[in-house]
């Protein structure tokens, strides 16, 4: 009875450290990559004009890294250089600015991303959160509405649609 405890206990421990080294050789790969997008982009900007996409590209990197004040200062000299993904970029920018709870800053961009992409999900539920961030809760709700409108199915929407009706029924 003992060995056949001590047999599972092993097996369990083995299948634990092996999801732990699972996880963290995947952080690792991860980070490794946006590294590999730095050492590659960095260099070149620096020499030499780049296109929207190599701003864009770098700008989102430094967004996942949280790195939001580089991210910023790439998403406008992508957007000066023009390109095709400017929605993508004003969201990316509007987020950026939303991450440093610069909700005014962060409103201005997304409605931007909207008005050059009509039905732009992203943009408009990252509005709804920045309306929410700033209390203006029937903005907010409208925002959501919106996206489920165009994505019946959008669990962020509903989640935060169904926060919000409820916290105003609370307050009226």
């Amino acid at each position: 009875m003992d060995s056949t405890l001590a047999i599972a206990y092993l097996g369990a421990l083995v299948v634990l450290l092996a999801g732990v080294s699972w996880l963290v050789i995947r952080q690792i790969l991860k980070a490794r990559s946006l590294e590999n997008v730095i050492s590659d982009l960095q260099p070149k900007l620096q020499k030499e004009k780049g296109t929207p996409e190599d701003y864009y590209q770098l700008g989102s990197v430094y967004l996942r890294k949280k790195l939001y004040a580089q991210a910023i200062t790439l998403f406008n000299k992508a957007l000066k250089e023009g390109g095709d993904n400017i929605p993508e970029v004003y969201n990316a920018l509007g987020f950026s600015y939303f991450s440093q709870e610069q909700y005014d800053l962060a409103i201005k961009n997304y409605k931007e991303a909207i008005a050059l992409q009509e039905g732009y999900v992203t943009a408009i539920n990252n509005l709804g959160h920045a309306y929410e961030k700033k209390k203006l809760l029937p903005q907010a709700i409208e925002m959501y509405e919106q996206v489920l409108v165009l994505d019946t199915k959008n669990e962020t929407a509903n989640r935060r649609l169904n926060s919000l009706r409820k916290q105003v029924v609370t307050t009226a």
